[in-house]
């Protein structure tokens, strides 16, 4: 069955905004897995923007399920997550200024790159993995990088089955086919959601692991916010 990792980056981006500690990340972290999650995802940026440094080395110590930490392998990157050793690090070729994750890497002009930073991770035993566009030729090349995984960069996925066309999964398939051909394992994310998940997983053979995020809290607010009306108004009553 394929495994879900919740990414509690939007968790730090609401506790930031109000300058304390409240939602708290680790507490959060930890009822997400008693919930069900099989994994807690991170994604640090350079100005820490929502998740910070201390947020991982803070989650270390609690997370009991996958902890699979997402970034750019830029040097303070880098050096955090050897430090922690998280069972996964998922390589995404964030620009510094980027909202959120937009592209998958290109595995051929980047290979030399990849295969010395895969190399250091694996020396520690973190199992990695590499954000990747539906591509065959830059899927062949991520297998010769020494990544034990990819992950599908499911936007494009996301919008058009959104818009009506379930054959957006296709290459996606196709993909997820090539990839169990070259020994990689295969992950997937971005843009998932509870209207499209159960179609995309139907649909990708040896899917291993989701990360969602974004869409899952979002979901929780909508879904969770009568519960919590009410319980504000029977507090209200007493």
């Amino acid at each position: 069955m394929t495994k879900l990792s919740v990414n509690v980056n939007k968790i730090a981006t609401l506790r930031n905004s109000r300058g304390a500690d409240f939602p708290n990340v680790v507490k959060v972290s930890s009822d997400v897995e008693r919930f069900g999650a099989e994994g807690i995802t991170i994604h640090p940026r350079p100005d820490e923007r929502h998740i910070r440094y201390q947020d991982a080395y803070d989650l270390k110590k609690s997370v009991t399920t996958e902890f699979n930490i997402e970034g750019n392998p830029i040097p303070k990157f880098m050096e955090m997550v050897l430090e922690i050793r998280p069972t996964q690090v998922t390589l995404v070729p964030d620009g510094i200024n980027a909202i959120t994750s937009n592209a998958g890497w290109d595995t051929i002009k980047n290979q030399d790159f990849l295969k010395e930073v895969i190399a250091e991770f694996k020396l520690k035993g973190i199992r990695t993995s590499i954000f990747i566009d539906t591509n065959f030729k830059l899927i062949e090349a991520a297998a010769t990088t020494g990544a034990d995984r990819i992950e599908l960069y499911t936007e494009d996925f996301a919008t058009q089955y959104a818009l009506g066309n379930k054959d957006a999964v296709k290459p996606y398939t196709e993909s997820a086919l090539l990839a169990t051909e070259l020994g990689l394992g295969i992950n997937a994310g971005h843009d998932l959601s509870l209207d499209n998940i159960q179609f995309f997983a139907q649909n990708i053979p040896n899917l291993l692991e989701v990360s969602i995020g974004h869409a899952l809290i979002a979901e929780s607010l909508y879904l969770g916010l009568e519960n919590v009306v009410n319980m504000y108004k029977n507090k209200l009553k007493a």
